[in-house]
């Protein structure tokens, strides 16, 4: 009896010290744990009021924005090889994209791109020196590329680690770099282009002192710099003054100049995909360029509108100034829907959000 009794308080005694072990082990695995935050889905984003100075039009095309960017993202290498090769073989941007003096020698003549009377100009020794001597594209393809457009969209993005962890970036219109724009869009910069436009509302068509002109194209470094003097006719003076001033100056950019056999061809390609009013802008032409010589395409700062489309709040329509958009030549609109459009298509990558850090 005494043995059966002293059976017993030992198994209680063994029993009482597991469940004290058990009660222990779980107040510690309590306490380590109680930082974590419990393993639900995460509730969505609050969608902000729409403002009452919503820009005319935008709220259905935000609609659509949001309905398409809200899909994951993937590409579809397919639909990308096909248009790809369709650029390729309609538009050959290896061989046509830059006037060179290897496929425009002297004595060639060249047809404005945007004269209705197919104005012509022959090429003379003094034209001709101011062509690049070669093709500036390899016929390899870079892995990535950031086009990096204007918008105020930018502004706060942070999208600047990113563009500049591209294998090439591509700037449009002479944009203003530095000046605590870095972190949002980066510094790097392998092309940029330069609209007429801007040589005449910024330097006086360079009329004038030049000096200005070619010091501010410092933040570019020894990048590749597109002008299009044979769009219009207008537009070849002021373009070869541009490489006048950058010989005279001996900055380190290498100007180059759109073929405008490139521009016609282009022109027709997205017209004939539903892209028919306005000229093409030099985003878009330089997007082109990218979609075949780039296995990944990324565009920042394409939003020509008012408002963030996901933020809602206003924005400007460049990151740098405040200067107003005016749709008198190109059609931006038309342009994004194409973009959006590409981007759902798994075709290319639009950013419109904030970026994370990191790489494309």
């Amino acid at each position: 009896m005494k043995r059966h009794h002293d059976k017993l308080s030992i198994s209680l005694i063994i029993t009482v010290f597991c469940l004290g072990s058990l009660l222990t082990t779980a107040f510690w695995i309590i306490v380590d744990n109680s930082h974590l935050v419990p393993s639900r889905p995460p509730s969505p984003k609050k969608i902000p009021p729409w403002p009452s100075d919503l820009c005319k039009g935008c709220r259905a095309l935000i609609e659509k924005v949001r309905e398409r960017y809200s899909k994951t993202w993937k590409k579809q290498e397919d639909l990308y090889r096909n248009l790809s090769s369709q650029l390729r073989s309609q538009c050959q941007g290896f061989d046509r994209a830059i006037i060179t003096q290897a496929n425009t020698p002297v004595g060639s003549t060249i047809v404005y791109a945007r004269e209705k009377n197919k104005k012509t100009l022959k090429v003379t020794p003094e034209i001709f020196s101011t062509f690049i001597k070669e093709n500036p594209f390899p016929k390899k393809k870079w892995e990535t590329c950031a086009i990096v457009g204007n918008s105020g969209i930018l502004a706060n993005s942070s999208c600047g680690e990113m563009i500049d962890s591209a294998e090439l970036v591509i700037r449009c219109n002479l944009p203003s770099l530095g000046k605590g724009y870095e972190r949002h869009v980066g510094t790097k910069t392998d092309i940029v282009t330069a609209n007429p436009s801007i040589l005449l509302k910024e330097y006086g068509d360079l009329m004038g002192p030049r000096r200005p002109f070619v010091e501010s194209l410092h933040s570019y470094g020894k990048s590749m710099m597109v002008l299009s003097p044979f769009s219009y006719a207008g537009n070849t003076p002021v373009c070869l003054r541009a490489v006048y001033s950058i010989r005279d100056f001996e900055s380190p950019i290498q100007p180059m100049f759109f073929n405008p056999d490139y521009l016609r061809s282009l022109k027709d390609f997205w017209s004939s995909r539903g892209l028919t009013r306005g000229l093409l802008s030099s985003g878009l032409l330089m997007v082109s360029i990218a979609l075949e010589h780039c296995a990944n395409v990324h565009l920042y700062g394409f939003w020509p509108f008012s408002n963030h489309p996901l933020e809602l709040n206003a924005v400007k329509n460049h990151y740098y100034d405040d200067k107003k958009g005016i749709w008198t030549v190109h059609y931006m609109p038309d342009e994004f829907d194409l973009l959006l459009r590409l981007h759902s298509q798994g075709v290319l990558r639009l950013h419109l959000g904030n970026c994370q850090p990191g790489r494309n």
